[in-house]
């Protein structure tokens, strides 16, 4: 158990002659979360922690921390496994290593959709018995994933209608999605998101990758002129894992209700995102932004050179006694499975 597990227990007195009272044992759990507490992300935090309640009629509970107050995003993985907070938000980028098999879900396969492309993601990462077990190794149980949503590009001077297109320019780019950019003569230039802004606008960039949400949530649109949308592929290994000690220390109950509200946390993150992304579409057409759409057969070629970090990633993955071969084709399948259910029912939010 991490030393900031805690219980605290409590008497509840019912009304009537007949109920008389009933003790109940509340546990509090810290949950380190890198980010502020504001933005789509958050909400669905906040959402996740208000299910985990509702579930456990209140005896279960979450003290979040935010801003990194426990720990910082590239700490978090160690800090969790370690007891420094009983739960937290893990991106999987930063931990190339112990989070290799969760790294799947920042392949560029083709898989733009962020519910489609969360749900596989999570239930590869619920049903494959050796991705627990490499978790466990760390200290670590999954509950539930995020995502950045698909990746696109936006541009200051110029458009990207073709990879031919790419070629000459100074793109921030990040994982394999950048690589395959540089890949195609890009010349890749090491700056966050939140400083692109100021490189688009100073022309130390030409073109940055992004999410649609995040450029409408930073005002990249004021510097923008042109936004691909290339409906190629997303970041997606960001989500919430625990401390295995503390989980093994709840009861049977208290787990399930973490792990079905771990599942909701797809369809509600779902549901903000999508509505995220296309209000800030709208934004940038307001600001005189051209939206292009990569042609199909110009996204096969991203496709087809990405493949080169595919096979990269899966031999890593064998390395580390995972059967990389075999995971990937697990997780092109739940895509198309979700891809189906979205064709053939829509969203969940969308059903009634």
């Amino acid at each position: 158990m991490t030393r900031f597990l805690k219980a605290a227990l409590a008497s509840t007195i019912l009304a009537g002659a007949t109920l008389g009272s009933v003790a109940h044992a509340e546990t509090t759990l810290f949950f380190g979360e890198a980010g502020p507490n504001r933005g789509a992300r958050a909400e669905a935090l906040n959402w996740f922690v208000e299910d985990v309640k509702t579930r456990t009629d209140g005896e279960l509970n979450f003290d979040v921390q935010w801003g990194g107050a426990l720990f910082k995003a590239d700490a978090a993985a160690q800090a969790v496994a370690d007891g420094v907070a009983d739960a937290g938000t893990i991106i999987g980028v930063y931990f190339p290593q112990e989070m290799l098999a969760y790294g799947i879900a920042d392949l560029p396969v083709q898989n733009p959709d962020p519910w489609v492309g969360m749900k596989a993601t999570d239930e590869l990462m619920r049903n494959s018995e050796a991705i627990q077990a490499n978790l466990a190794d760390q200290n670590l149980v999954y509950l539930g994933t995020y995502t950045t949503s698909a990746v696109h590009i936006g541009c200051k001077g110029t458009a990207i209608r073709s990879v031919e297109d790419i070629d000459g320019l100074k793109v921030r780019g990040v994982g394999a999605y950048g690589k395959t950019f540089a890949d195609f003569g890009a010349n890749l230039v090491n700056m966050s998101i939140y400083d692109a802004y100021q490189g688009l606008d100073s022309g130390l960039l030409d073109c940055s990758q992004g999410y649609s949400y995040a450029v409408g949530a930073l005002n990249q649109q004021e510097v923008m002129d042109s936004y691909t949308m290339l409906n190629w592929g997303q970041v997606g290994a960001l989500g919430i894992f625990m401390n295995k000690d503390a989980y093994d220390a709840l009861p049977e109950d208290q787990q399930q209700a973490l792990m079905e509200a771990g599942k909701g946390l797809s369809d509600e993150f779902g549901r903000l995102v999508n509505a995220d992304n296309d209000a800030a579409i709208e934004k940038m057409k307001e600001a005189g932004v051209e939206i292009i759409e990569l042609p199909e057969a110009e996204r096969a070629k991203l496709v087809e050179k990405g493949n080169t970090y595919l096979e990269e990633w899966a031999a890593q993955a064998d390395a580390a006694g995972l059967d990389g071969a075999a995971l990937l084709e697990e997780y092109r399948s739940l895509i198309a499975k979700y891809q189906a259910e979205v064709d053939e029912k829509g969203y969940p939010w969308e059903r009634g």
